[in-house]
């Protein structure tokens, strides 16, 4: 029998932070494609088997254009997202993403990124020394989750050391959690003002950097601008998010942590197992662009399909015993990082930052633990990306 519509489930059982919510779980075992009923009366799908969710990424009949998407979220019911503007390729389609894509993907090849790891790890241990110092509690998301990938953009994009302090403080206001959304605005727009200033020096006197070589070619400053806002707002938030989520889960996990402290190998497969037991970036949507049969059912044009990312990494025909964190385990094919033409840019940087943190973390302080009760861990609930606001730990 046909799944009647239903609304986007966005509910986290209570004591259970880093699974999705429970009725996702349901539908990707029982009907991995759904009818789903938007706020503003679109009638869409949702998927949330990993086979349908894949399909969909790597299917260029679905476009990832925001402003023909609608929103399975009430608060955004009825808003409609404007056009990509130059540069911002994210919100693109082929050919224009490809275009702009390919300026960047040599920029962060494996090789290129591992070249990074050395100064990761002058950037980690900097900041384990002022944990030390301080001692504990401290707010982990502040002390270490943050600053290491706020500093590592600003080895991409060439800021000059005088002005770290500064650039680090304005991402620090924009992701803080109790920025107001006018303080919030505020450090964008000093984070954007400075971009576009460093775009004009670097045209003048370029250094070593990803900021530089894109200055060489023929982009605007418009377009250089919108590049280099994609990689603060895709490089900062997620990557500070894996850090402190992977930690919180990995000390409610003591085995876990302790495996990941005393087998050096397990650092690889962690960070991926990680990726796919905790999937911060928990829903995707793609929007039809002619009529197309998937999984049984005919989706129409114009209908936006909502990828429940979350649930297809905990899809036990793809992964068994989905639920269990298990750093032994090979959770190749995740889509923590998405699938298709959009595959996360910046994932072999990610992986060199996670690479670094924990295990730098977990061998400065192996008694690391949670300076107040589990359930008093306030997460980032409704937002784009799942996280926490802060993680008070101590040792």
């Amino acid at each position: 029998m046909a799944e009647s519509a239903v609304e986007l489930p966005t509910e986290r059982t209570p004591g259970r932070p880093f699974d999705p919510p429970a009725e996702l779980s349901d539908l990707s075992g029982r009907a991995p494609l759904t009818p789903l009923h938007f706020p503003d009366g679109h009638e869409g799908w949702l998927a949330t088997g990993y086979t349908a969710v894949r399909r969909v990424l790597a299917d260029p009949r679905f476009s990832n254009r925001g402003e023909l998407q609608h929103s399975p979220f009430p608060e955004h019911a009825g808003m409609t997202a404007p056009p990509a503007q130059p540069g911002d390729f994210l919100k693109m389609d082929p050919p224009e993403h490809t275009r702009y894509r390919k300026l960047l993907a040599g920029k962060f090849t494996t090789r290129r990124m591992a070249q990074l790891t050395e100064q990761v790890d002058l950037i980690a241990a900097e900041h384990l020394d002022a944990m030390q110092r301080h001692g504990g509690p401290v707010d982990l998301v502040a002390a270490y989750a943050l600053p290491i990938p706020a500093m590592v953009i600003c080895e991409l994009l060439g800021v000059p050391y005088a002005d770290r302090e500064r650039f680090q403080a304005d991402a620090a206001q924009l992701l803080g959690p109790n920025t107001t959304p006018a303080g919030k605005y505020k450090a964008f727009e000093a984070l954007s003002a400075y971009v576009r200033g460093l775009i004009t020096a670097k045209r003048a006197d370029p250094t070593d950097d990803v900021l530089s070589e894109l200055t060489a070619g023929d982009l605007t400053v418009d377009e250089l601008a919108a590049m280099g806002g994609l990689l603060l707002a895709a490089g900062l938030d997620t990557t500070a998010n894996m850090i402190a989520l992977g930690t919180f889960a990995l000390l409610r996990h003591p085995d876990q942590w302790a495996a990941l402290r005393t087998d050096p190998h397990l650092v690889g497969p962690a960070v991926e197992e990680l990726m796919r037991y905790l999937t911060i970036v928990p829903t995707l949507a793609r929007v039809a662009l002619e009529d197309v049969e998937l999984d049984g059912h005919l989706v129409k044009a114009g209908s936006t399909v909502v990828l429940a990312m979350a649930a297809a990494n905990r899809d036990a025909t793809k992964f068994p015993d989905p639920h269990t964190l298990d750093l032994r385990r090979d959770p190749a094919g995740h889509v923590g990082f998405g699938h298709g033409p959009h595959l996360c840019l910046g994932q072999q940087l990610a992986r060199v930052e996670m690479r670094v943190a924990l295990p730098a973390l977990a061998a400065r302080f192996p008694g690391l633990r949670l300076a107040v009760p589990a359930d008093d861990v306030v997460l980032r609930e409704g937002a784009d990306i799942h996280g926490v606001t802060t993680l008070p730990v101590t040792w």
